[in-house]
């Protein structure tokens, strides 16, 4: 009986998944075209399924993201490539998870995701300094998703969204 090695993924697989698909090589704003892809996607979840599977689903696209994102930047001996969007992707999932689903939410929430991830602030800022590799790249988008959802739910609460 000989030992093989576990099987490789393909050379391409992180790629495609930490691009979302060559998402990631948009000549503009790839962050916030990924976003935009990602929405009609988070509103078939919750509307069609609940925002649970939304949560779920956001979960399992950043537990994707930190292994493609880990690869992907090893591969090309850059810690964080802006063509890595996959972050973006599980963060507007998360956001949304968090927002009722009504389209000026969604739209809210895209803003204000986008407008925390694109500014950094404490402790966003920290949160992308300090952890390295994949689960770094897709931990800022992370925080940043949640202190929107903060946001937005305290609206919501408020009657406002």
């Amino acid at each position: 009986m000989t030992d093989t090695p576990p099987p490789q993924p393909p050379a391409d697989l992180p790629r495609t998944l930490a691009t979302v698909f060559g998402i990631g090589f948009a000549p503009v704003a790839p962050g916030t075209v990924a976003s935009i892809a990602a929405l009609p996607v988070a509103w078939l979840v919750a509307d069609f399924g609940s925002r649970f599977w939304l949560l779920f689903l956001a979960i399992m696209t950043t537990a994707v993201g930190a292994w493609a994102c880990e690869l992907y930047s090893r591969a090309t001996l850059n810690p964080d490539p802006s063509e890595c969007v996959i972050d973006e992707v599980a963060a507007q999932f998360l956001i949304c998870a968090i927002a009722p689903v009504h389209w000026f939410a969604y739209l809210l929430a895209f803003v204000l995701f986008r407008i925390l991830d694109i500014t950094k602030l404490w402790p966003i800022h920290e949160v992308e300094k300090n952890v390295p590799g994949g689960m770094g790249i897709m931990l800022d988008d992370t925080v940043a998703a949640l202190m929107g959802g903060v946001i937005i739910a305290i609206l919501a609460h408020m009657a406002l969204v």
